[in-house]
């Protein structure tokens, strides 16, 4: 009877050891990937698809039209256009990557932010994307921009009550400039930028990135034909102001900067092109005591906006 109680105690005697296997089976394993990222997750799938159809949808054209799509290459390039602001549809993660503390700081923004798809994708697909470029596992691929067009720049200073001041750009062809002349016209409380369809800088991730994010709330417009744009202006009443060398009047005497202008700014070593320094109505200088022969458009542009909204004041 002693023994069948011991047999049905339910006690168990000595049994082999896990050798710590169980141990280690409840260590960590690190962060938990997005569930984007996580192979088998609706989110994932979801993600996947909607990459792939932005990837094969046609580009709509609006008013002013839009750019083509542009892919930030590289772990460095990738992680500074996250954090600059720059508008993101979806980023590109290689498959099997080192996850290295730039990789970890991307996939953290991305997630951060919303709004962008986390693909994961083998190394020959990011070849084939970038054109064998060292993408370094990472791609971001940032949508096209959505130029206004000239007549909305007018309206937005009718809408809110005021002159317009508008910066055009001739022959401009670093994004930096035009990043940076979006920076200063919104610092100065101006309406917007105009630049030519062809043979100029466009709205690319360094302007973005250049604008410090103001590229967001202030409109860039692309003309077809920038001398065009310009004599329609002035029929709407705005002045052409172009900045020149060899201007016929200094910046601090100019009188029209006090209502509806546009201030047109050449390229850095052409400076206006002859047809758009024929429609300007005004050509004026920026005194340089130091003896620097030019400014780029950035610090050219913003000299003459300082002045306009010291007189709007």
């Amino acid at each position: 009877m002693a023994a069948n109680n011991r047999r049905m105690s339910g006690k168990k005697g000595a049994q082999v050891g896990s050798g710590g296997q169980r141990r280690k089976g409840l260590e960590g394993r690190g962060p938990t990937p997005p569930a984007e990222m996580r192979k088998g997750h609706k989110k994932n799938r979801v993600a996947n698809a909607k990459a792939k159809q932005a990837v094969r949808r046609p580009t709509p054209r609006g008013r002013g039209g839009k750019s083509t799509s542009e892919l930030v290459v590289g772990r460095n390039p990738v992680v500074e256009a996250l954090r600059g602001g720059v508008p993101a549809s979806t980023l590109y993660v290689q498959q099997f990557i080192d996850n290295d503390e730039r990789v970890r700081e991307a996939l953290q923004l991305a997630a951060e932010r919303g709004g962008i798809n986390l693909m994961e994708a083998p190394r020959p697909e990011l070849d084939r994307m970038t054109n064998g470029l060292n993408h370094q596992g990472l791609v971001l691929q940032v949508p096209p921009y959505e130029y206004a067009h000239p007549e909305d720049l007018t309206g937005a200073a009718a809408d809110a009550g005021e002159d317009p001041l508008i910066v055009a750009l001739d022959g401009v062809t670093d994004p930096r400039n035009l990043g940076a002349v979006v920076r200063s016209v919104s610092a100065f409380g101006g309406h917007g930028v105009l630049v030519p369809e062809r043979r100029a800088a466009g709205m690319t991730a360094g302007a973005w990135k250049t604008s410090a994010g103001t590229a967001a709330r202030t409109p860039v417009a692309r003309a077809t034909n920038l001398t065009r744009a310009l004599e329609a202006y002035k029929k709407a009443g705005l002045v052409v102001v172009g900045l020149a060398a060899d201007g016929e009047a200094e910046v601090g005497d100019l009188q029209a900067l006090d209502g509806p202008v546009v201030i047109v700014v050449g390229s850095e070593g052409k400076g206006l092109s002859r047809l758009v320094g024929e429609t300007c109505d005004v050509r004026v200088r920026i005194p340089m005591p130091g003896g620097a022969e030019s400014l780029n458009a950035g610090v050219a542009a913003g000299i003459v906006l300082y002045e306009a909204a010291g007189r709007r004041r």
